[in-house]
């Protein structure tokens, strides 16, 4: 099973090929558990007011791509979401929203999340949800000391630079909304500083799959690696079906 990372972008644009990979791994993990009802994906979605509207549409979506009984974690900002909504999960989708409450409000559960993947769970981390997967996640800001390394309008309502501890799936940080943000250059700076070891920035409408083969991309865009290169950086980019 593997871990599904998405830059962002939403609705659906094509025919759910961001998204298919991940729903034929909850299928697959269902059947062999002999659940025939359909596969219990658990959706957290931490947003304040529009979280039970987001999360209908989330279901709407998801049940054209495969049979799931979907259930529904809802948490306000800064409300913790404990490890027990993750009983008997199939699949777990971590949604978007602001990063910083992603993190905060998940932090409780990140050993189960970790436990239940390693089990075989997949996990699919969209925009936010992806970000706090890494082991080291970037959870927002636009500027080191005084100097601009992003746009404002994609701090995460930070102003410095911020990595926190995150679920601790993957080694690499992640960044999301690469090209539509313009984050890709605050992952670039976040390596060349040192706030990180190496990193990539996933564009929206592209999923980064992490298994036990080869890295794989699916989707319109591209996922940018960015990595540390002898008193510099070094940036490369993967496209969809390509490793």
């Amino acid at each position: 099973m593997s871990i599904h990372l998405v830059g962002g972008g939403w609705p659906l644009v094509d025919d759910g090929a961001v998204y298919r990979p991940f729903f034929e791994e909850v299928t697959a993990h269902a059947e062999a558990a002999g659940k025939l009802d359909g596969a219990r994906v658990v959706l957290v979605l931490v947003r304040d007011g529009d979280g039970p509207q987001k999360y209908a549409e989330l279901v709407t979506a998801y049940q054209q791509l495969a049979k799931i009984e979907p259930v529904a974690v809802i948490s306000a900002e800064g409300r913790p979401i404990e490890p027990s909504v993750f009983a008997e999960a199939d699949g777990i989708v971590v949604w978007g929203g602001l990063t910083p409450a992603y993190r905060q409000s998940l932090e409780p559960s990140f050993g189960e999340i970790r436990r239940l993947v390693a089990s075989g769970v997949p996990y699919l981390g969209f925009s936010a949800g992806a970000a706090i997967a890494a082991e080291h996640a970037i959870v927002g800001g636009w500027k080191i000391d005084s100097v601009e390394i992003g746009t404002e309008d994609a701090s995460e309502d930070l102003e410095q630079l911020t990595v926190e501890q995150g679920i601790g799936l993957i080694d690499l940080a992640v960044d999301v909304h690469a090209v539509q943000w313009g984050s890709v250059s605050r992952l670039i700076a976040a390596v060349e500083a040192g706030a990180v070891d190496g990193g990539v920035a996933i564009d929206e409408h592209t999923a980064l799959i992490v298994g036990e083969g080869p890295l794989r991309v699916a989707g319109r865009g591209s996922v940018w690696k960015v990595t540390p290169d002898t008193g510099s950086v070094r940036v490369s980019t993967v496209g969809a079906d390509a490793s």
